[in-house]
């Protein structure tokens, strides 16, 4: 039977929302709710993405086969994490098959294998005849073309491979048939015929269990094991049965908890607090590339850019934030690791593109975002200042900062914001408040490593610089009208757009570019942006007692929480993936507010965010405006970072006030 290669790439069966993730830095799985896995990336956790299907199904007394990973064939579903790790434990059922099948999903901590264990329990009133099928098809490199798979009978394991990169799978008792070259629909049908090696991307295995008493079990453990080489990958697949299923659990559990029994436990007894504090630095770790030291934005869940511009990068900007959480959280080993790649992707002008690929390289990009690169370096500082690392002094640091500062102030206009550049949201270009606040705090940082190396003269200059940033920010981005700062100003547009406005009464010029072309560019842009807050937190530019940034906050709170489900939104007319409340906005308004003392409000802020994680508890992008579900992305890094900064605040305001009041 010959196997002949897919020609094109059809991503519409991967889904864009995922359950669960397991990992270890290095290898990194997105499983469903019913335990499917849909992609899989190895041996760096954002590209390239590997899997093309892995199916597990159940044939009773030879019947069809029912995949009982995911709903399509009536399977019901509970599952969730076990209790500080990341290992995902799943139970399906089905209502007309007289079978339960409990299953564990993990990446071995210590080794690049994937485990998943398999108990079958007969809750009929008859023995049965059951035969467990796995399908798996590999699109090694991200690429349907040049795939190979084949049968290792010594080891009794199917071989995917590519090049440098060799998938084995295999099992804790020898199978009963398999297939090397077929189709899922191939392998649905039960018809495996001993093929041993094949072109093609697929392949298949089955377990014969001919006589299941009622009431009895059957368990399964399947391995994979990934190397550059096959016969390295049978060497681990060998080491994977030696170990075995329970050894490999509980030394993978036991890591786990290690690993977050040396970080800085949750410091608020709060039970529903604490368990999504210590998911999500298990989560930050899983999005922690152990290799480069570059934090993924989420595992990637949309190749194609069917309705983003993709997830599996490096944007400093996120991962200023999130090596903040780390620092806070006891695990600056990790930020340090990330700030140390972030060297090594800087550009030779200083700057910090928008995102990059873990190998430091540009990942695709809009254009320049000058709040990465100043980010990265506020981050820097606040490392030092959290850990007390002396390597943020180091003369590798040191060019960094200082080609980077200077590049900030080689930005700046003559009034002193910077010059247009695209926004956080990667949606339009001007000159905005929150770059601009992200500029000022990448200028103070940068003072103050000068300062602690003693250079007052580079000092003096880059705190001059952010003076000015800040100076200018009171002076042109307020909008009286609103009681509310303005979002941008010098907002560039398309031409409808700007006559449209511009007959409303806005003001704008248009304006010609070096090479004659034309740019209509509104004055000022009044939309209220939850953004806004950055003024404030983190970077500091304005106080959250200032009188203006307080009432900025109100509006970021009246104008963008969605009635019903609650939450803020992005800004006022937010059309992305619907419009929908975002975790990461809600949450940076729940920091504000505990900067200004409103604790209560906080609190309830925070509660909301507790509400809607996801059933395996997971933060995602955003909450869907009508049913409060997650509506895309999930997990998303940044959105359990800003849960660790805020509860981390919460604590330390608590703390304050019990200190004064004693």
């Amino acid at each position: 039977m010959q196997q002949t290669e897919r020609q094109s790439i059809d991503l519409s069966r991967k889904p864009h929302l995922i359950d669960a993730v397991i990992g270890n830095s290095r290898m990194l799985a997105a499983l469903g709710a019913g335990g499917r896995m849909y992609r899989l990336w190895w041996p760096h956790i954002d590209t390239p993405q590997h899997l093309d299907e892995w199916r597990t199904g159940i044939r009773v007394d030879g019947g069809r086969t029912l995949w009982f990973d995911s709903e399509e064939d009536g399977w019901r579903f509970e599952g969730g994490y076990e209790s500080g790790t990341n290992i995902v434990h799943v139970e399906a059922s089905h209502p007309e098959c007289p079978v339960v099948i409990r299953s564990t999903h993990f990446v071995a901590a210590d080794a690049d294998g994937l485990v998943r264990h398999y108990r079958i329990v007969n809750n009929g009133s008859r023995a049965l005849r059951l035969e467990f099928i796995h399908y798996s098809s590999f699109w090694i490199g991200e690429t349907p073309h040049h795939q190979a798979v084949l049968f290792d009978e010594p080891a009794d394991a199917l071989v995917h491979y590519r090049g440098a990169r060799v998938f084995a799978i295999s099992a804790d008792r020898s199978c009963t048939g398999f297939h090397a070259g077929l189709t899922r629909e191939q392998a649905e049908s039960g018809r495996l015929e001993g093929q041993e090696a094949q072109l093609g991307a697929g392949g298949a295995l089955a377990w014969a269990f001919p006589n299941v008493a009622p009431g009895d079990a059957v368990e399964l453990t399947l391995y994979l094991a990934a190397s550059d080489r096959i016969e390295p990958a049978l060497d681990k697949i060998a080491e994977l049965r030696a170990a075995t299923f329970a050894g490999l659990h509980d030394r993978t559990a036991a890591w786990w908890r290690e690993w977050l029994r040396a970080a800085r436990p949750c410091p608020i007894a709060d039970d529903r607090i604490r368990s999504l504090y210590e998911r999500s630095l298990l989560v930050m770790k899983l999005m922690s590339d152990e290799l480069s030291g570059a934090v993924i934005a989420a595992p990637e869940m949309d190749e194609s850019y069917a309705r983003s511009g993709g997830y599996g990068y490096c944007w400093g900007r996120d991962a200023a934030f999130i090596a903040s959480a780390f620092d806070l959280a006891g695990l600056g080993e990790l930020s340090e690791k990330f700030f140390r790649w972030a060297l090594a992707a800087q550009d030779r002008s200083g700057a910090w593109q928008q995102r990059h690929y873990h190998d430091g390289t540009l990942a695709p990009s809009w254009g320049l975002q000058i709040d990465e690169g100043a980010s990265i370096l506020w981050g820097l500082w606040r490392h030092r200042e959290l850990t007390g690392s002396e390597w943020v002094l180091s003369d590798e640091v040191w060019r960094a900062v200082e080609a980077g500062a200077d590049f900030l102030v080689r930005m700046l206009d003559d009034n002193g914001l910077p010059k247009p550049t695209h926004d956080l949201w990667e949606e339009r270009v001007a000159q905005h408040a929150y770059s601009s606040a992200a500029v000022y705090g990448g200028l103070e940082a940068a003072a103050r490593i000068a300062e602690a190396r003693g250079r007052r003269d580079r000092a003096d200059v880059w705190r001059e610089a952010a003076q000015r940033v800040r100076e200018s920010i009171s002076a042109r981005l307020w909008d009286g009208s609103r009681e509310c700062h303005y979002r941008s100003i010098r907002l560039t547009v398309p031409e409808e757009r700007y006559r449209e406005a511009v007959r409303a009464g806005a003001g704008g010029t248009v304006q010609r570019t070096a090479k004659g072309y034309v740019k209509y560019v509104l004055d000022v842009d009044p939309v209220v942006d939850a953004s806004l807050l950055g003024l404030a937190i983190p970077f500091a530019a304005l106080d959250p007692d200032d009188e203006r940034m307080a009432k900025t906050a109100d509006r970021v709170q009246e104008l963008l929480w969605v009635p019903d489900v609650g939450g803020i939104k992005r800004y006022e007319d937010d059309r992305y993936i619907g419009g929908n409340p975002w975790m990461l906005t809600t949450l940076w308004l729940a920091q504000f507010r505990i900067a200004q003392g409103r604790t209560e409000e906080a609190e309830r802020l925070i509660e909301w965010a507790i509400d809607h994680q996801t059933s395996f508890g997971l933060l995602p992008e955003q909450i869907d405006k009508d049913s409060g579900q997650a509506a895309w992305v999930v997990p998303l890094t940044w959105s359990h970072a800003m849960f660790v900064l805020a509860v981390r605040m919460l604590a330390d305001s608590r703390s304050a006030g019990a200190g004064s009041h004693a």
